[in-house]
């Protein structure tokens, strides 16, 4: 079966996310996509970010009642470790390719935002290659600028990036050592960000959130104090 990896901070889990999930079933016959919790991630280490049991809970909380999606502890930190690494998606990929089985097809959902630093992740290019991508477009970014993320090794010359310009972002793009798979605008207006702060000024939070996570947060008092 097909199934998808889709990792990220998740500080909370919004609507957004869901909505990008949707997509990438329908688009790509996924049975499952596995919404992995980041415990420490490698980008934030010096940004507060929620405890991983609460954005584990919130994911828990938004995943009811949806078949194809999995809360995942993949990148959660064993509970005999002395310490807490960060959590890096090379490690991630490798230990959920040793869950499935032979006949399953491994994806990594990543959103346009977070693709644009891919050639910055710890070893990249073995991660490229360890499974094919989908990519969830954002407006005003083409496929030359996906092909312009890459790390160098595995980005087209110049005047074959330019050629991008003109695909549609619907078209995948298979280069040497990556296949990059690309999901159209899903038109989600939401962030996590945008979240906190709503949190902070005392808005209503159901537009953004799925209902049961708006509780959650009210509950425990969480994003009490925007952090930007």
């Amino acid at each position: 079966m097909n199934i998808a990896i889709f990792g990220g901070t998740f500080d909370p889990v919004h609507r957004g996310h869901i909505i990008v999930a949707r997509a990438a079933v329908a688009k790509f016959a996924l049975k499952q996509v596995w919404f992995v919790p980041a415990d420490i991630p490698p980008h934030k280490q010096k940004t507060p970010i929620t405890s991983f049991h609460h954005r584990y809970a919130m994911i828990a909380l938004a995943l009811a009642g949806e078949k194809a999606f999995v809360p995942s502890l993949l990148e959660a930190a064993a509970p005999e470790a002395k310490e807490r690494k960060p959590s890096y998606s090379i490690d991630t990929v490798r230990r959920a390719k040793k869950t499935i089985g032979k006949s399953d097809h491994l994806y990594f959902l990543i959103g346009m935002d977070a693709f644009r630093d891919i050639a910055k992740w710890e070893k990249a290019e073995a991660l490229l290659a360890e499974c094919e991508f989908i990519v969830a477009a954002r407006p005003g970014y083409s496929l030359a600028d996906v092909a312009s993320s890459l790390p160098e090794k595995l980005r087209p010359r110049a005047e074959v990036t330019k050629l991008f310009r003109k695909q549609k972002m619907s078209e995948p793009l298979v280069l040497p050592g990556v296949t990059l798979h690309m999901l159209p605008e899903t038109h989600e207006n939401v962030s996590a960000t945008q979240i906190r702060a709503a949190v902070d000024r005392g808005a209503a939070l159901k537009r953004l959130v799925p209902e049961a996570v708006a509780e959650y947060i009210q509950k425990e008092r969480l994003y009490r104090k925007a952090r930007g």
